[in-house]
This record gives structure tokens, sequence and C-alpha cells, in this order.
């Protein structure tokens, strides 16, 4: 899982934010870690001071790596409170190294500003932390690093997406919210022995609401009709994107500049009805690619778009059903050098963690079915005198 997600975002990372297009038209298209970032060849204010390509992950697997690290401290189940103390410790207190900057520096310099809302709302604003996520950017800055919250929960996706609710409420609302809920549970569900894709894509359904759930039945069963029939990549984009577009106004004007001040949108604003498009995307592609995790993730990454996040998210997805399998030696080696990370490791210390914590939840079912055991004889007794 830990792999994928940093593939995922190392992959799609060179042409986020490009229309499929744009893809098409200055890479052909993109299959390998060794891309060059678009936007080479432009100086360091356009650039924003970052470099990336050729291995370089974002601030999606940052912040991953941030939650793997507050399990791996508190060693229990987390809530909004630990968004209040772990993450805002995670982004704004703890130097390490960025990738994006190529040096060391809190994460916050690197994030977006939705994601910086969090140590603006939870300790400057000092806000019930149950409300962080009020007021922010509804985006997907919640769903692209919540993939822990689903191997905490391993096996159980139910669990999985009333923690991601309860923890990133303290960063989200309203659909960016539920996206994270969905997608921990369809990890948590693609960790059970056995699993199928039909299996996690029909959890991440079921357990979704409102205009989450309508997007993803919508894509999922345009992905269907297009596995079908052996559509090309080309036209996969093509018809996924008309099946999200009802529920995500952006389409490709994705980028943020000085002539969009003031404009009226319906896009990053609470609704029922709307969906954020990575997760019903990274669905898709996981479909039409038949759950094959390499053709899936470039599939994803070719669409255009927030191509890291949907990279992450299918990796994530398919990284934790498919397994060891996945992981190519070669790209592995590159994720850990281009970023100094050891990527293993981290999953290792991580994984301690999980077995710790799902030690204690089979030590606390054990106490309450006793307790119920106890409790219904008892029941049954007095009714029966």
């Amino acid at each position: 899982m830990v792999h994928g997600v940093a593939f995922g975002d190392a992959m799609g990372a060179p042409v986020e934010k490009l229309s499929a297009a744009e893809i098409r038209e200055r890479y052909g298209r993109v299959t390998s870690l060794r891309t060059a970032w678009h936007r080479d060849g432009q100086d360091e204010v356009q650039r924003k001071g970052r470099v990336r390509g050729h291995g370089i992950t974002t601030d999606d697997t940052a912040m991953t790596l941030s939650l793997m690290r507050i399990y791996a401290a508190e060693r229990r189940h987390l809530d909004a409170w630990d968004m209040a103390t772990g993450m805002v410790r995670e982004i704004a207190w703890e130097s390490r190294w960025v990738p994006e900057l190529q040096r060391v520096t809190p994460l916050i310099e690197r994030l977006f500003y939705p994601e910086k809302w969090i140590f603006q709302r939870l300790q400057l604003s000092g806000c019930d932390p149950r409300q962080g996520g009020v007021g922010n950017m509804v985006n997907c800055g919640a769903t692209m690093y919540i993939a822990p919250v689903g191997a905490v929960n391993a096996c159980n996706p139910r669990a999985a997406y009333d923690e991601a609710i309860n923890f990133a409420a303290g960063h989200q609302q309203s659909y960016g919210l539920e996206a994270a809920g969905a997608f921990a549970a369809a990890v948590a569900r693609a960790f059970v022995p056995g699993a199928t894709l039909d299996e996690v894509v029909r959890t991440a359904h079921d357990l979704a609401h409102d205009g989450t759930r309508s997007a993803i039945a919508e894509v999922v069963a345009a992905a269907e009709d297009l596995r079908r029939k052996g559509a090309g990549a080309e036209e996969v984009t093509e018809v996924l994107h008309r099946a999200i577009a009802p529920f995500s106004p952006m389409g490709d004007d994705v980028a943020h500049g000085p002539e969009k001040a003031g404009r009226a949108t319906a896009a990053y604003q609470p609704s029922r009805l709307l969906s954020i498009e990575e997760l019903p995307l990274a669905l898709g592609f996981c479909i039409t690619a038949g759950g094959d995790f390499r053709q899936a993730v470039v599939d994803g990454i070719n669409s255009g778009r927030d191509t890291d996040s949907i990279g992450v998210m299918v990796g994530a997805i398919l990284g934790a059903m498919h397994g060891p399998e996945v992981i190519d030696p070669e790209d592995a080696a590159l994720l850990d050098s281009a970023n100094r990370l050891t990527l293993a490791a981290d999953a290792d210390r991580f994984a301690e963690a999980v077995a710790d914590i799902m030690e204690g939840d089979a030590a606390r079912a054990t106490d309450i079915a006793a307790g119920r055991r106890i409790l219904l004889q008892t029941t049954f007794e007095r009714s029966a005198e």
C-alpha cells in the first residue's frame, strides 16, 4: 500500500494539472517514473521554487507518511483531536526533507492552502477539532493521505469509514470529507485476503453517501461497460470524464490564477450533490485495467488534471489488494533515492503499530462479547422467571 501511494504520486506528479490532450501532445504517454516535469525549463518563480519528475513525490506521500508516524506514536485509533495535535505538529513543527523544495523544512512550506488550513484552524484559531474542516475549500486534500486508516482497520471497512470521518473532520468538510471515508473503507476491504476488485468497489459505493455515492455509481457503470468492450486508453479517459462531469464542475480548468479572482463557482463549495473526482475516477481506472496495478496507475495519471492524487488512490487500493507483487525493485529504489526515504522500513514500523492496534481491538472485542453473553443470559433468565 505504501509503495502504491508513493509510486502513483511520483508517476502523476510531472504531469499534474495538464489535460489528457496536453499530456498526449507533450509526452505521448507517460509510463515511467523517469519522466521530466512539464515545467522544467521555467524559471524558479514560475516553478514556485519546486522540482519534480524522475521519482520525486509530492505532499500526498509526505502527509501519508505523517499519518503513519502519528499511528506509530499513539498506538491507537485516531479522531479529530489527533488531527489537532499530531498532524499539526507533523506539518508545522517538525522539519524534514521536502523533495520538491530540495531542503529540510516544515512540510507546511510546501502544502496547498486547504492543507495549511489544518494549522490555521486548529492551532491559530483554536476551534473545536471536530469543526476544523468547516469553512475549508472542499477538495481531495484529506482523501489523498487517508489510506493508513484503511490499513489500521484492515478487513473492517465500516470501522475504516468511521475513523476516517472522525479524524479528517478536523481538516475537511462536505464531499471532501465523505470521499476520505469511502477511500479508507475501500483500502480496508482491499486488505481482506482474497478480496476481489468488485468487492472493493462495491464497498466504497455502499458506504458512501450523497453525491459521492452517485458519482461512484456513474463512473463504475461506465468503466464496466468500457472494460467489456475493450476500449482503448483515450476512449476510457473521455468517457470517464463525461461520467464525472455532473459531480465535479472543474473539468480541465484546474489551475488557479489572477483571472479567477472573485469569479463565482460551484467548485470547492459544500454540497450534498457533488463529489471530488479523484476517487471515482481512480475506481474507474482500476476497473478498466482489470485490477492490474501498473496499467491502472498509468491510465489514471495519463487522464490529466489531479494526476498525482488519482495515482495515489489507484496505487493504495491495488497495492493493498495485491500485496508485494506490485513492488518493482527498481521503482522502489528510485523512490527512496529521489526522496531520501526508506519506504520499506517506514512500512515495517507502521505495520508494527497496526498489529498493536489490532491486538487491542481483539482484546476489547473479547471483553465486549463476554459481557454481552452474561447480559443476555441474565435477561433471558429474568424473562423466564
